[in-house]
This record gives C-alpha cells, structure tokens and sequence, in this order.
C-alpha cells in the first residue's frame, strides 16, 4: 500500500505514463499479429466481465493502431462491435435497452472515427463505450435481485471497476458478499440492493473524482487524446450517478448537471480552456454524495480524519533536519497521512457543506496548501520549516472541531485499530527500505496506540487476546518471534510480514470481540426464558378465569378463547410494528441498542418487582376475577365482547412485555436467533397448556412462576450487564477496568459479566434491588397481617368486657 502511495506523490505524470503501458502490454497480449481481430469467445462459458475485457481491448488496439495501420484499427473497432452484439447486447436489450441504445451508438462512433482517422473522437467513443457498459451491468445486477435471480445477479456483478482500495478509504458495504449473500438466502434482496448500490455508487462517484483529476492533469501536459478520454469517462460516470443526482436533488438539475458535463467533454475535444467548463461541472457536483455515509461511518471517518492529520507533522518533523530532508521514507509517511485525511474529508465535505460552506471550503483550501508544502518537501524542491507545517495542521484542525458535530467527535474505538494498522504498514515500508531504526519507530507507535486505546476494553472484555498480542507485538514466545526481535535483529521481509500477518489476524479477532454480542445460545435461552415466563403467566390467568365457567356459564368459554386468539394476532402486529421503527433508526447501531435495552431493563426491574410482591399477583388476579363475576352477572352490557376483551386484555399485556424484552435482545444478536428462543419458549407454553386445558391436570402453577422468576431475575442481570457493556463501547458510560480481575471470556458472552467497575455495581444494584424489593414486600404483608388479626381482635374486646 504504501508503494502504491508514493507512485501517487510522484505525480499524475507517471499514472499517465503506466496507463499507457499497461495498454501497449495487453495489445501484444491482444493481438498475436498485425492484422490479427478480435476472436469471439464461446459464449456459453465465457463471463460477461471477460466479453466486456474483450470489448474494451479491442477498442484499445484500434486507438493504437490507428496511426500505423488504419485498416487493422477499423477492423479491431468492427470486431469489438460484432462481440457485442452477438453476446451482450441481447440481455441489455431486454433488460435496459436504453443503456445498450448508448453502447451501440458508442461503438458506431467507434468505427466511424477509425474509418476517418479521428483518435481524440475514437478515445471519447472508447470511454462512452465502458461506461454504458457498467451502467448496463448495474443495473442488471439490480434487476437480477428484485426478480429473485441471484446467478444473474453475481454473473453480472463482475463486470464492475472497484475504488482504488487502501487502507483509509472510505468503508462501505461489499456488494460481492451481498449477493453471495443473497443467494444463499442469508440476507433479503432489499438489503443485497442497498449494499449493490451502496458500494458501487461510491465506487464510482471516486472513479468520476479520479476523471476529473487525471483530466485536470492530461490538460497542462497537453495529451489531446487522454485528456478527451478522461473527459468523456467523467461524463460517463455521471450519466450512472445521475439517477442517484436526480432522486437526491431533482430531475431537472441532473440533466442541467449531465449538460455540464457534455460541454466539458466537448471542450476537451477542441483545444478550448477547460477552466470555465471544469468550474461549472465542480459547482454541480458541490456536496453532491451519490452513497450517503451512515450515521456510523460518519463519525468512524471523522476519526480517522482527525488522527491521519495529527500525524502529519509527527512524521514530517522526523523527517527533516536543519531545513533538509534527513529521512526521505518520513516525508512520505506524513504525504501518506496527508492523503489519508484528504480522501475521509472528501466523503465529509457534502455534510460539512450543509453545516458551514464557508468552513469547507477554507478547510479544502487549508488541504490544499499542506499537500503542497508536503509535495515540494517531497520532491525536495522546497523544504517547509517543521513549524509550519505543524501551523497549517493545527489551523486545519481547529477549523475541521469547529465545524464538526459533536457526535463526529466523540471517541471511535474502531479507529484506534485503523491506526495501529497504519504504523505497522509504515513499519513494513521501513523494513523493505532497509531502515530498521524507523520500523522499530513505527512497532513502537503502533503499540502505543494500542495500550493507550483498546488495551483497557480488551482487559475488560476480552482478556485473553492480550498475551498474543503482547508477545506478537515484542519478543515473542517459542519458536513464535515478535516484532521486536524481529526488527532488532534486522530479520527478512517475509519473516516480518509473517509475523505482522498473525499480528493482524489477531487484532481482527480482538476488535470483533470489543463489538459487544453475546453467545447466540445465551440469547435463545434468554429469549425462551422470557417467551415461557410471560406465557405461563397467560396461561395461569386463563386457567384461573375459565376453572368457574361451567354449566350456563360455559357458553362464554368460546368469546374468551376468540379474545385470546385476538390478542395473539395484536402480539405479532406488535412485533411488526416495533420492527419496522427500529429497522429505521438501524443506522444508529449500538446507540439504538442501548437505548432499546434500557428501556427494557426499566420495564422488567418494574415487573420483577411486581412479582415479587404477592400484592401485585393477588390484585391483578383479584381484578380478572371481579370484571368476570360482573360480566357473569350482567352488570356490564354486552357479555360477549366483555369476555372477548376480557381474554384479550389477559394475554396481549404479557404478549406486549415480551416484544418489549424481544427488541433489546433482536438488536443484540439478530432476528433469527431471537426467534429459535421465542420457538422453544412457546413449546412450553404449549405444553403447559395442553395439559392443563385439553388433560385437565393442575400444575404446581406457584412453584413453576417462582422458578420462572428466579430466572427472570437472572436475565435481568444479564441484560443489566450487557447494556452496561454496550453504554460503554458507544462512549455513553466511563470504563474503569479491575486490572487485578480477570473472568473468561465466555463468562461476558454467557452471563453478561465483565471485569469493569461499572458494570459489577450496576449488576450488583439490580440484585439488591430486586432482592430488596422481596424483603419490603414480606416485611408489608406480616405487618398487614399482623395489623388485621389486632383490629379482629378489638371487636371481640368490645363484645366481651371484664366483668366488674
């Protein structure tokens, strides 16, 4: 990554220069003689990404063979339409005959240029040609999901481009996995497209970013051919975008905005100024974000913007000694943090726009400016005194804190990892230019950030990974070295990247463990718990209600079951409806989490404590049991419905508690675990009910609520612990770990319990006050009693006075 970064400093000269390589390379590979065609794959096993290679090659060749042997670059140019219409055009005919409309014409274009020996027409027609075809190819993907037909969908799904990838680009979600996803029937075709779009979108508003530069740059050296190319790519890429434009803003001002466009294309073409052009397309294109970045990757983006710049003079003033550059690999490293921070404030800049346009764009200009101290400094054409280029970065700064959201700076705990792995990538850029003191440097930052950062979440919540990575981090165990004595002892590159792979494995393994889910058997077990709790609970209520209902009563047997029936279709619109608004506040993650799971905790200490009061179980039974007497008897007109609101009232309000306890656990773990414990809990329920309604045994009803409450009270400890974890990892409870104790880490996953202050007292309050609550509630009912048996007795002193 970071070899492909300094190809970047040097300058778009040389990725001018490699691009035309690289098309010279496959035009030998491409044609095995001078007059040689493109040959037409089998299209029966050929993808329709290699058809398209083909395509795209073929047109390659007859720009480069345009000069030397124009009948050759006619024939590759026919050839590649002759590939197109026989293998791709018939699906894009069917499914976006608009889009194979623009690549045919393309490619008419095409043939038309070679057959008149206009290369500046031929290289738009080439790039017209590429981008229709990825625009055909993204749609087709799209298609293919809603139709159901995932084969189709991953076919197509290759003929894509991906953002040039580092290490600090933009996260975004990855629509290979998406539809492999899909088709193994592990995610829904709404959230395989959304992930589609998301990731090429993205993709491709970074490719028309890329266009743009390359135009820009292709302009000053004067490359009449590569500057139309990349102009009519840019145009290209937008015409994709533009529905994305148009839905974001409006119809009008994308087809204003593909106009812009046009026009700069047509500039590029002719020897106008592209400035007037440029500027306009810029002004369109201004806060303008294809992909929104969740509310999640905003803030993880801020993060990584505010840190990459913190580094930036950390590894210039490194790097120069006495206005003189000392260490060339620490002018790249800060060019590299530089960049970094550039491309997370570019996918911020349309929400900063929003807050402060003035801001953005003093910060864009601020950016500006250190990249070009830090490219001269590079090049060492200009050496920037340390001072001010820690001057420009605290400014940039100042300004960014100003102008951000709150929330965007509060502390991301992934970021911390995204750095770390930044300075073991500058240790192992060290290593190959054999500067082992500054890979040691970089080891030594890279576990800094990790003691000073994850460290203290992985002591509590994770304590086993911390010896690994220890070990792996300094001399290692066995035959197993560490980086330390690797580095130390100027070992290989492969050595070291050997071991950095390990290191990395187990970095991912630490941070997935700080994520905060549980054992997905403790949540089924939890979730059935909860499911046979509240349905026993139903189902002794009704036991009890129906016990009376016998002989002329019986005939209202049949209104309470009807009521029972209503309340369990009103339970699972319940759950409906409180699934699709946390579907829609989704994006906030483990904040909705928390927040869902407090309320949880709330409703279930107040139910606990209910339970544990015999007053509570003895007035709500006492209250069913009065509405029936008063129905029975006729004090309430209309006894039908009376006894179906009164079985519905009797069952939906354990049906509501527990879709209430269900959300906190959905978000936790996911639906389907949630719903094989909601399964077993209601086996239970049916079992206890068959055998008390249809048998006409009687259970030992009092012993089973009292162990059912027992155990409630231990998911409530769970719960209470888990959400303590949550509130901690979102930044919304301190984290004090106890250094000096240590659980297992399945003792977290199963019973919610982790070595940190704050979530052994909260745990240990939650019991004192259920525990408590017990006591009072015992200590009330003596004294009642005791206080009924003195007022029976004073009557009693009254009718019997002491004689004389």
């Amino acid at each position: 990554m970071m070899k492909q970064t300094a190809m970047k400093i040097i300058g778009a000269n040389r990725r001018l220069w490699i691009c035309t390589l690289c098309a010279l390379l496959a035009g030998l590979l491409f044609v095995p003689s001078a007059h040689a065609a493109v040959e037409l794959p089998n299209s029966a096993t050929t993808t329709p990404a290699a058809q398209a290679e083909l395509i795209r090659q073929g047109l390659v060749q007859a720009q480069l063979k345009l000069q030397d042997d124009p009948a050759v670059a006619i024939q590759q140019a026919e050839a590649a339409q002759s590939l197109y219409l026989s293998v791709l055009s018939p699906t894009l005919t069917d499914i976006v005959p608009e889009v194979d409309d623009r690549v045919r014409a393309a490619l008419d274009s095409a043939i038309s240029a070679a057959a008149r020996g206009q290369s500046v027409e031929l290289a738009v027609a080439r790039a017209h040609t590429w981008t229709a075809l990825l625009d055909g190819s993204y749609q087709i993907v799209l298609h293919a999901l809603q139709s159901g037909d995932s084969a189709q969908a991953k076919q197509w799904l290759a003929l894509r481009e991906f953002r040039h990838a580092t290490r600090f680009s933009r996260p975004g979600a990855d629509a290979t996995l998406a539809v492999a996803a899909f088709g193994e029937g592990t995610q829904s075709a709404e959230l395989a497209e959304a992930a589609v779009r998301a990731d090429l979108l993205d993709t491709y508003q970074a490719r028309l970013t890329e266009a743009l530069t390359d135009l820009r740059s292709a302009d000053l050296q004067g490359f009449a051919n590569r500057r139309a190319e990349t102009a009519a790519l840019a145009e290209g890429y937008f015409t994709l975008l533009a529905p994305a434009y148009a839905e974001q803003r409006s119809a009008g001002a994308a087809q204003q905005a593909q106009q812009a466009f046009g026009a700069l294309r047509a500039a590029a073409q002719t020897d106008e100024s592209l400035a007037p052009t440029l500027s306009s397309v810029e002004q369109w294109l201004q806060g303008f974000r294809a992909a929104p970045l969740s509310p999640k990757d905003q803030v993880r983006r801020a993060n990584q913007l505010l840190r990459f710049l913190a580094l930036v003079p950390v590894e210039y003033s490194r790097g120069i000694r006495n206005g003189t550059i000392a260490v060339d690999l620490e002018i790249r490293e800060a060019i590299t943090f530089r960049d970094s921070a550039a491309a997370a404030f570019a996918d911020l800049r349309s929400l900063l726009d929003a807050r402060d346009p003035v801001a953005a764009a003093n910060a864009e200009q601020l950016f500006s400016e250190l990249g070009t101290r830090l490219s001269a400094a590079g090049a060492g054409s200009a050496v920037a005194p340390a001072s001010t280029v820690q001057e420009l970065t605290d400014q940039l700064t100042m300004l960014l804190t100003t102008v951000m959201p709150a929330e965007w700076q509060k502390i991301d705990r992934n970021a911390d990892f995204d750095v770390i792995a930044a300075s073991l990538d500058q240790m192992e850029t060290a290593v190959a230019a054999g500067r082992y003191d500054l890979a040691e440097t970089a080891r030594v930052d890279a576990y800094a950030i990790l003691e000073s950062g994850p460290e203290a979440r992985l002591i509590a919540f994770a304590p086993q990974y911390i010896p690994t990575l220890e070990e792996l981090f300094w001399y290692g165990q066995g035959e197993q070295k560490g980086l330390a004595y690797l580095v130390s002892q100027q070992a290989g590159r492969q050595e070291i990247a050997a071991t950095r792979a390990q290191l990395d494995e187990e970095l991912h393994a630490a941070q997935d463990a700080l994520s905060g889910e549980s054992a997905p058997f403790a949540v089924i077990t939890n979730a059935a718990i909860i499911v046979f709790r509240e349905g026993l609970e139903a189902v002794v209520i009704l036991a009890a209600l129906l016990a009376s209902m016998v002989g002329a009563s019986l005939i209202y047997r049949r209104p309470m079951v009807w009521g029972v029936l209503l309340a369990l279709v009103a339970t699972a619109l319940t759950w409906w409806i409180a699934q699709q608004i946390l579907t829609n506040f989704s994006r906030y993650g483990e904040r909705l989490e928390a927040v869902v799971s407090l309320i949880a905790i709330g409703v279930l200490l107040l139910i606990t404590n209910w339970f544990f009061h015999r007053v509570y179980w003895k007035d709500w039974m006492a209250n069913f049991h009065s509405r029936k007497r008063a129905l029975l008897g006729g004090a309430i007109s209309g006894q039908a419905l009376g006894f179906v609101l009164l079985g519905f009232t009797s069952v939906y309000r354990e049906g509501f508690e527990t879709v209430l306890f269900m959300q906190a656990l959905v978000l936790e773990s996911g639906i389907w675990v949630v719903l094989q414990g909601v399964g077993l809990g209601l086996l239970g329920v049916l079992g206890v009910g068959y055998i008390t309604f249809r048998l006409q045994s009687r259970l030992p009803y009092k012993q089973m609520l009292v162990v059912t409450g027992i155990l409630i009270g231990a998911v409530l400890l769970i719960m209470v612990g888990n959400t303590t974890h949550v509130l901690q990892l979102v930044g919304w409870a301190p984290l004090h770990p106890i250094r000096w104790l240590a659980f297992p880490y399945w003792f977290g996953l199963w019973f919610g319990v982790y070595a940190t202050w704050e979530g052994l007292l909260f745990q240990a309050a939650a019991a004192i006050f259920v525990i408590g609550s017990y006591i009072l509630a015992e200590q009330l009912q003596k004294r009642r009693t005791s206080q009924r048996r003195a007022n029976a007795r004073v009557p009693m002193a009254a009718t019997h006075p002491k004689a004389g």
